[in-house]
């Protein structure tokens, strides 16, 4: 084994995606407050509670950086923007289409041309996490991507709410709006003492997700050239708000191809999405999915460069069958053929409960696969 740089920050050879079950005594909490049975302050103190358990049950497993889990969220990304001023909570008639599966009928819609993203709650949670953890940890903060909420305003669900605001021409009046609203947030964020922000981020598991052979032969150059023009669109927003971010404020990114209770939305490699999401967007690490063939092969990791870290998600999250510990390390050198193994660290492919309902796995379960990881992470690297 050579010498590996000892990572000072996220990401770190042991990682994870963010989120964690939601124990059985928080999803009961939160029915009786949904029931009028309990007020908010009364599941704030269950959050609390169950919040400050997981962080030293974090700490314990050997995670450098710990999260809440996610665990005061009903979604990996709605509550955020909701979060923001300018988006409110809406129904609707149908939810998002899955593999088998269709989500919860909601999403987050625009109410204001302006868009303000000061006084966050998230920042709130943050700090919590960072007044209960101890002194040599880091806290993992996730956020939605900037695209990802660009991606929403733009859904056929969203088109009469949004055209209010920003005509079919203004999309990058939208994104500017966007991500100057997603800078207050990391401006609020780093004034709390975050060092790192993770933004989690669908849009390109969305576009890897078309596939043009699937359309009829007259239909292909539309379709690829809506595909380029979403692809540079996502890449600019994102690449504002973390261009915009305060100094000394990393942004890390996670590319996801769907999770909800198991159940993922998109299929295809990097190859599609690599130059503008490696070569041009400018986060400084990707946390990637790679834990079925629906992820293709490392060669487009090539396009990530030498200055910047690769997250392997080689054991999934979305069942508890531990996979082969060989296998993993033979892949973990597969890719270090495309970039060098200093810059490769390795995590779940995702989070354990993106949203409240949970992945098809048990607490025990999720805890074998992070000790699995562990384990991997310290003979490979050290």
């Amino acid at each position: 084994m050579g010498e590996f740089t000892k990572r000072q920050q996220q990401p770190y050879r042991f990682d994870t995606v963010g989120s964690f079950l939601r124990p059985a005594r928080l999803k009961e909490a939160r029915k009786a407050y949904e029931a009028g049975e309990i007020d908010g302050q009364a599941l704030r103190q269950v959050e609390d509670e169950e919040i400050i358990k997981l962080i030293h049950k974090q700490e314990e497993a050997g995670l450098q950086a710990v999260s809440d889990g996610e665990f005061r969220r009903s979604w990996w990304h709605y509550d955020f923007m909701w979060g923001l001023n300018g988006i409110e909570k809406r129904f609707i008639d149908e939810g998002g289409q899955f593999h088998d599966m269709k989500t919860r009928a909601e999403t987050a819609s625009l109410t204001s041309r302006e868009l303000d993203g000061h006084k966050h709650p998230f920042v709130e949670d943050f700090k919590f996490v960072r007044d209960h953890k101890s002194t040599d940890r880091e806290v993992k903060q996730t956020v939605p991507a900037p695209a990802q909420l660009l991606q929403e305003l733009l859904k056929p669900h969203n088109q009469e709410t949004t055209q209010a605001f920003y005509g079919e021409d203004e999309h990058r009046e939208l994104a500017q709006a966007i991500a100057k609203a997603y800078i207050d947030v990391l401006e609020d964020f780093a004034a709390e003492g975050a060092k790192v922000i993770q933004f989690d981020d669908c849009t390109w598991g969305r576009l890897v997700d078309i596939h043009l052979e699937d359309y009829p032969e007259d239909e292909r150059q539309a379709k690829a050239d809506e595909k380029a023009y979403l692809a540079g669109l996502y890449r600019y927003v994102n690449n504002l708000a973390i261009d915009g971010a305060p100094e000394g404020l990393t942004i890390t990114s996670h590319v996801c191809r769907g999770n909800y209770r198991s159940h993922w939305f998109g299929q295809g490699g990097y190859d599609s999405v690599a130059d503008e999401l490696f070569a041009k967007e400018h986060a400084q690490a990707y946390y990637l999915e790679y834990d079925s063939d629906r992820a293709g092969g490392f060669e487009p990791l090539a396009k990530v460069g030498d200055d910047r870290l690769v997250v392997l998600g080689l054991i999934t999250s979305k069942t508890g069958e531990l996979e082969d510990r060989e296998a993993v390390i033979k892949r973990i050198h597969e890719a270090a053929k495309y970039i060098p193994l200093d810059n490769l660290c390795l995590s779940p492919q995702c989070g354990f409960s993106s949203t409240e309902e949970g992945n098809s796995l048990t607490e025990d379960q999720q805890w074998e696969k992070l000790a699995l990881v562990h384990s991997i992470a310290k003979e490979v690297w050290g």
